[in-house]
């Protein structure tokens, strides 16, 4: 059973690296280009993937690590936290009077 669930994780991993691959836009790949990952990927299996996972994946910009980012509150606005939507509304109120 042991041994079952560690393939699946392997072949999970290795799934994920490829469709990785194929995801990333082309500008943001290190080292080879995006198809020389998919066939290292495809090809080298786990050392593949742990070569993309190190080397090849992009890496993100500091900036873009940070949720929610700075000065959000991270919760949803709704309409009415909108001055310019409660100013409308005010207006039409007004107007249907």
């Amino acid at each position: 059973m042991a041994f079952v669930l560690l393939v699946l994780i392997l072949v999970g991993v290795w799934l994920f690296c490829l469709f990785d691959v194929l995801g990333t836009d082309e500008t943001d790949v290190r080292h080879l280009p995006k198809f020389g990952w998919f066939l290292v990927v495809l090809l080298g299996s786990l050392l593949g993937a742990g070569a993309w996972l190190l080397w090849g994946r992009p890496r993100r910009a500091p900036e873009e690590a940070v949720w929610p980012p700075p000065g959000a509150s991270g919760a949803p606005k709704g309409p009415d936290d909108d001055p310019a939507f409660l100013e409308d509304l005010e207006r039409r109120l007004r107007d249907d009077e």
